[in-house]
């Protein structure tokens, strides 16, 4: 169980990593192709699939110096299906080269599918 857990600690924070530097390849290798989400951006409705968030990942820019810490993660196993919950912390340097830190507290659901984890539903919600 431990191992497991930790396997999907080191999964949350290489899909956390992809988001970050926008590696669409790795995002979309991760997660399943009816990925569910309620976010922020979202308004209020129910994302289903994976085109939403692609749209993000093909913005122009670079992502720059950034930092992304999951703080106090916790994992629950049930057979094939785990939640891993944490505050996700954010650091970047703005464009006038000020520090910048944003929180999140992110919910993320993993399902064990032909022998592999894959990111199948995630809430995101800004901390108050």
């Amino acid at each position: 169980m431990a191992d497991a857990a930790e396997e999907l600690l080191q999964l949350t924070a290489k899909l956390l990593k992809s988001i970050a530097t926008k590696d669409w390849a790795t995002y979309q290798e991760l997660c399943d192709p009816s990925l569910t989400a309620f976010e922020p951006e979202a308004k209020g409705q129910l994302v289903v699939g994976l085109d939403f968030h692609r749209w993000y990942f093909n913005l122009a820019g670079n992502p720059g110096h950034h930092l992304t810490t999951m703080s106090a993660p916790k994992v629950r196993l049930m057979g094939d299906v785990a939640v891993v919950a944490y505050v996700r912390l954010n650091q970047r340097v703005s464009a006038d080269g000020t520090p910048v830190t944003t929180a999140v507290e992110e919910t993320r659901i993993w399902q064990r599918q032909d022998g592999r984890w894959k990111h199948v539903h995630f809430h995101r919600s800004p901390v108050p």
